[in-house]
């Protein structure tokens, strides 16, 4: 008789470790691109966390925020109240890579 050992597969299977995906799904909460620097820096500090997933108007993730990246703006003289996230994620590209 033959042993077969199985391993559960997860809807993201395919996907190799250490890919955007993974380091995406690793990033907490999830945010919407519109939200003001400011905003996020509130989120952040709630949940207690470093790092933030973005999404676009259709639920697709476009990026990672990191808490050094919102703090840059923040003391860089922009008002982060009216900074949104897309504008900081702006030449990192808009690769959808999943539903959010």
């Amino acid at each position: 008789m033959t042993v077969i050992r199985m391993k559960h597969r997860s809807a993201d299977a395919d996907t190799a470790p250490g890919k955007a995906v993974d380091v995406m799904d690793a990033a907490g909460p999830r945010v919407c691109d519109d939200m003001s620097v400011e905003v996020a820096l509130a989120v952040m500090a709630a949940a207690r966390t470093g790092r933030l997933a973005v999404c676009d108007e259709d639920d697709q993730r476009v990026g990672l925020v990191t808490r050094t990246d919102l703090t840059a703006v923040r003391d860089s003289g922009a008002r982060p109240d009216r900074v949104r996230l897309r504008d900081i994620l702006g030449d990192r590209g808009r690769v959808p890579l999943a539903a959010c």
